[in-house]
């Protein structure tokens, strides 16, 4: 198939950005997105042109670095789908696509589509594990854990942080994201003791990032590529009142009582 790629070019963070145009010939339908992308920069390299800048690693939808907007949708047209995983044949010979990386102040463009997702790093090292004696594995029995809170914890850790929430939030928000990393230790009997701290420090660096807040439009949870649904964000919801509460100083409690 043959198609017509619009792609946004940005040579740094500070410099303006642009779309250029690029037709893609001869491509094949078994191909992944990023593969196209690879023939593209093929072609660019050969020209003596610069080709384009995008994330990738696994190429298995495990990593999370792909993250891309392919017609203004996040990884593309298909439902829980990363952009290594989108494959030609869900577009059509002749179609033009439209290729830009994550709007959001949180994460500014470093290069072409590459955008600086470290935001969502310091969110998990603000609260993101667990602080206990380490040693050898404990007995998989010491611990029961039901099965409702292990199946929840599991799904909530299938959070990669490719961002495609905080892409799709109109307020850029990463509430998605840090509900599921809140989650899935909060669910499981290790994460009680930290709990509400964890809650605290971690929603306190979302927001000093610029993220924006949740107003429960729910296109998180449609553009995310592991369907985590959007009851972990009213879960950390009420964990943060929770804390907010445990961590106000009551009344009578100051210095000399």
């Amino acid at each position: 198939m043959n198609l017509t790629l619009q792609v946004w070019r940005q040579d740094g963070p500070r410099d303006a950005g642009r779309f250029e145009r690029y037709e893609a010939r001869d491509i094949s339908e078994h191909m992944s997105f990023l593969e196209l992308l690879d023939v593209v920069n093929e072609d660019l390299t050969m020209s003596g042109k610069e080709p384009i800048a995008f994330e990738h690693d696994c190429r298995e939808g495990i990593c999370g670095s792909c993250g891309m907007m392919v017609n203004g949708v996040p990884h593309g047209p298909r439902s829980m789908t990363t952009a290594c995983q989108l494959h030609m044949r869900s577009f059509k010979d002749g179609d033009e696509i439209w290729i830009e990386p994550w709007r959001a102040t949180a994460f500014p463009v470093i290069r072409d589509l590459v955008v600086d997702r470290r935001p969502l790093d310091d969110i998990i090292e603000a609260g993101g594990y667990i602080s206990v004696r380490t040693g050898s594995a404990p007995e998989a029995n010491a611990t029961p854990v039901g099965k409702q809170w292990a199946d929840e914890a599991f799904d909530a850790a299938t959070c990669i942080g490719c961002g495609a929430c905080v892409a799709a939030c109109p307020n850029a928000s990463a509430m998605l994201f840090t509900a599921a990393k809140v989650a899935h230790l909060g669910l499981l009997p290790q994460g009680q003791p930290e709990r509400y701290d964890r809650v605290l420090h971690m929603i306190e660096v979302h927001d000093d990032a610029g993220f924006g807040n949740c107003t429960n439009h729910g296109a998180c949870q449609i553009a995310c590529p592991k369907g985590i649904s959007v009851d972990y964000i009213a879960r950390l919801n009420r964990d943060l009142v929770k804390g907010s509460l445990r961590a106000r100083p009551r009344a009578g409690s100051g210095a000399g009582d």
